[in-house]
Order: structure tokens, then sequence, then C-alpha cells
């Protein structure tokens, strides 16, 4: 067992937003228009301790739970949804980083729990055999928060002793690799999900570990309760979140400006309000179920996981109907570009194409598994 790293901080016992949301709100046009988030607000997403949120709490972590990172995230997102998102996936990579082998966690918790970890899901790049470990190298797009890591998990196929090929995530100093701009989208943009361009460098086999590990979710006595759960169960949470954010703030933007406009709105107005927040109700509803399963560690068969990964995109699908409904409703004003309104429909639908939020896959999965737990019942 390795010892507690003495802390320079205090840790946190809540993953406090509210500052960081005020701050976020007054730096959302500039990181807009900047496509990437300032260094103030990276730091105050460190302050609020996202980044320590799911480290054990040997590192000095909080080792804390997926429901109390949904509601933060929401909260954050409510203001700037850029922020939220880097949040969110600060706290993720914190979790993903937890499945190196001791060396690796080592080297990335050696100064503190506060370490912000980026990562590219997605294999690319090439390994070569060098060794213990490989030599790696090639480019990763989408890599959101990029600006702000002290290191990066990287996604590749690597070749085995034994013949065979095994996706793994490598981790990779901030020294050993450049970032280049090409994040420029219609939505999302103050994520800063720039490409990480890595040459050879040796990654040992201890700063790495395989997909199938995060996947299946670590069932091993003494690690922290957050890794015991199956990748597809909660990787939609991580980018649902913000979208719910963003959500919740259009509805402030919009329903501010409608009574801006009359002290006694119509019934028109009066129906899309009440359609649009009640899709917002429902959709927080299903992912909260998800996250408080997970903590309480109800997600341990394919029927639960399928269910879990169904209702996270189903809750995105609710929430692109409300953001899109209050857009087409808000009239010119609802358009301009100084405006709140749009950012937050922009933001939503941009991160609704997010890979894990798709509905066909998701669907499909959970049909699966429900004819076949039907199949089986006597």
């Amino acid at each position: 067992m390795a010892e507690v790293i003495e802390q320079s901080r205090t840790p946190a016992t809540s993953l406090d937003v509210k500052a960081l949301g005020e701050l976020a709100a007054a730096r959302a046009h500039q990181a807009d228009r900047d496509r990437r988030l300032s260094d103030e607000v990276f730091d105050g997403i460190r302050a609020a301790g996202f980044p320590r949120h799911f480290v054990a709490a040997r590192w000095g972590g909080r080792e804390g739970g997926f429901a109390e990172c949904l509601e933060a995230v929401e909260a954050l997102s409510r203001r700037d949804a850029s922020t939220g998102w880097c949040a969110a996936l600060s706290a993720t990579l914190g979790r993903m980083a937890a499945y190196l082998p001791e060396p690796g966690q080592r080297q990335v918790w050696a100064e503190g729990p506060d370490t912000f970890v980026v990562g590219a899901l997605v294999p690319s790049g090439q390994a070569v055999p060098d060794g213990e470990g490989w030599l790696l190298s090639g480019r990763w797009p989408y890599v959101s928060g990029v600006h702000a890591a002290d290191c990066a998990l990287l996604s590749c196929i690597v070749p085995l002793a034994d013949g065979r090929r095994e996706p793994r995530f490598l981790l990779v100093p901030r020294a050993a690799y450049r970032v280049e701009q090409t994040w420029d989208t219609v939505g999302m943009r103050g994520t800063g999900s720039e490409t990480v361009v890595l040459d050879p460098t040796f990654v040992p086999t201890e700063h790495s570990f395989p997909h199938a590990d995060l996947v299946a979710g670590r069932r091993s006595p003494g690690v922290s309760a957050c890794l015991n759960v199956p990748l597809r169960s909660v990787s939609g949470l991580t980018f649902a979140a913000p979208i719910l954010g963003a959500v919740r703030g259009a509805l402030d933007e919009w329903s501010a400006a409608v009574l801006r406009k009359r002290a006694d709105p119509d019934a028109t107005t009066a129906l899309v309000l009440a359609r649009s927040a009640g899709e917002a109700d429902a959709a927080e509803l299903l992912l909260t179920r998800v996250a408080r399963d997970a903590d309480l560690g109800l997600v341990h068969d394919e029927w639960a996981v399928a269910r879990a990964q169904r209702d996270q995109v189903l809750a995105v699908e609710l929430l692109l109907d409300a953001v899109n409904r209050l857009q087409r409703t808000a009239g010119t004003g609802g358009q301009s570009l100084t405006g709140q309104l749009q950012r937050f429909w922009r933001d939503a639908n941009t991160a609704a194409g997010h890979a894990v939020l798709q509905w066909e896959p998701a669907a499909r999965r959970f049909a699966e598994a429900e004819f076949g737990r039907l199949a089986e019942t006597p």
C-alpha cells in the first residue's frame, strides 16, 4: 500500500461551483471567441475540486460519487456548458487514471490529487514495442481541456509479446507532446478540444492499462467504489450533464426574455415553457437514477448496463427537444450573437453529437438485453 501523499491544499469537502459558475459566465463569450477556456477558469475548475473528485483517498482525493458530480456539472453548465464539459472530463479522466498500475498512479498524483488529466478515448497513433513498453507516436484529435493538462491518457492499439494486439490507454507527460489548434466548431467552442501531436516517446507498460479493464469496471477489493462500475453505464453522464445544464440555462434566458416583453405571458408561451421545463425535469430524473444506481453498486449485469446507457441517451433526446423548442419560439431576439440563449442552444446540440450519446446503438443494446431477460423468465 502506497503512503498518502502530503497535500499542499485542504481537500474539498464538496464540489464548489458557485464562484466558478459566476466566473465562467463572465468569461463565456471570450471563451467562445478564443475557442478555449481562460487559465483563470481552469484554475477555478481545480479549486472547485473536480480533478480530485474520483481520486483515491490515499492520493489525497475524495473518492466521490457520480450523483454529486452530475449535480455539480449541471449547476456549472447552467452558466457555461464549455466550462461544465471540461470540469466533467477532468473528474472522469481522474477516475480513468486510477486504472493505471501503481507506478503509473504514483506518476500522475506525485504532486497531489489536483492533477488535470486529459484524454483521447478513440484509438489512434502507433505503438512500437521497445523493451518493457512501447514507443508511442501519432495524432489524437478532440482532446478537451488540453490547454490545462498536466498529462494525457492516449488510446492506442498496441502489439503484445504474444502476437496479439490490444487497445490500451498510455500515460504521457505534458512535456512530451505539442498541441495543434484544430478546434473550430459551431458549439462547445470554449472546450478547446484540440489535437495532441506526439513524436516517438517511450511509455513503460506500467504506465498503461487495457481498455477492457475500464469497460468491465474493476471489481477487486481495496479500490474505490467508483471504479467498480462498467464504463457504458456511466460514460454518457460525463457528456449529458453539461447538456442538462445548458438546457436549464436556456430555460432561464428564455423565461427572462418573455417577462421583459410582457408581464402576463399568453397561453402559447405557457405551453412552450411547461413542455420544455417538463422535458428537462424528466431528463434529470433519468440521469439521476443512472448516477445513484452507479453509486449504490446496482449496475452489475448486462441488462442494468443497457438500461443505464438507454436512459442517458434518452435524456439527451428529451433535452434536445426542449432546447430546440425554446430557440424556435424565442423570436429574432433569441438569434442575437450577443445573447446567451443561442449559445446554450449551440452548445447543447453540438455536445449531443458525441458518439456515446447516439440513440440507435443504445436502443438496440437495451432491446437485446430486455428480450434476452424475458426469454429466460419461466
